[in-house]
């Protein structure tokens, strides 16, 4: 049934709130290495089917895949599918985090906004998740919590696999946000960072309030 949605949850809400001193706090909880490992082995399916809703974190089991549930959650004026309470066809990102621009949502071109993780799959897979548990694996890949966000999609494609030592939003308003989320979602997990990721965290504390 169609309807709007719940109120916006803002990406960059107060627990996410990339302060400089939330930024050099959590850089003193998580590893760090000289560079990124290459571990053979990665395929996207290492993770799990594709959005699937049987992870145990928040949304799962739910009935709903995570990729809806995360429109869901931070689109703007949602509208689902007829008679669906799960298929979002509609929405706004009143400010995507990554560009800061505003993106009308439709699924006819549901491209335009993609879901990233934060922490990027085939990252974490050479940084350590190669030796997890397949449902780990699936719990990361789906934690709505720490490490999905809706953003527009030619952002996601240029970050691609990259962390914040190689890659950073082009919304310098977001930088400091995004560089703690990558930190906590790394020490959550237990998942290094590079070398070249803490010299830039501690770059951008510069610009942090």
């Amino acid at each position: 049934m169609a309807g709007a949605g719940p109120a916006q949850s803002s990406p960059s809400s107060t627990s996410y709130s990339g302060s400089a001193r939330l930024i050099l706090a959590e850089l003193g909880r998580v590893r760090v290495v000289a560079t990124r490992p290459e571990v053979p082995g990665y395929q996207r399916d290492q993770f799990g089917q594709t959005w699937t809703d049987d992870h145990d974190g928040r949304g799962g089991h739910n009935g709903c895949d995570t990729r809806n549930d995360v429109l869901a959650e931070q689109l703007a004026a949602v509208r689902y599918r007829s008679k669906s309470r799960c298929v979002v066809v509609a929405g706004t990102l009143a400010t995507d985090p990554y560009t800061g621009r505003h993106i009308e949502f439709r699924k006819a071109a549901a491209a335009k906004v993609q879901i990233d993780h934060v922490y990027p799959l085939a990252r974490a897979w050479d940084m350590g998740a190669a030796g997890w548990p397949k449902q780990r694996r699936v719990d990361f890949a789906n934690d709505e919590t720490a490490n999905l966000l809706a953003v527009d999609g030619p952002a996601n494609a240029s970050k691609g696999d990259d962390g914040p030592g190689e890659w950073l939003p082009i919304n310098r308003g977001y930088r400091c946000t995004y560089v703690l989320r990558y930190l906590q979602v790394a020490r959550k997990y237990a998942l290094p960072i590079t070398t070249a990721d803490r010299d830039t965290a501690r770059a951008i504390t510069r610009s942090c309030p």
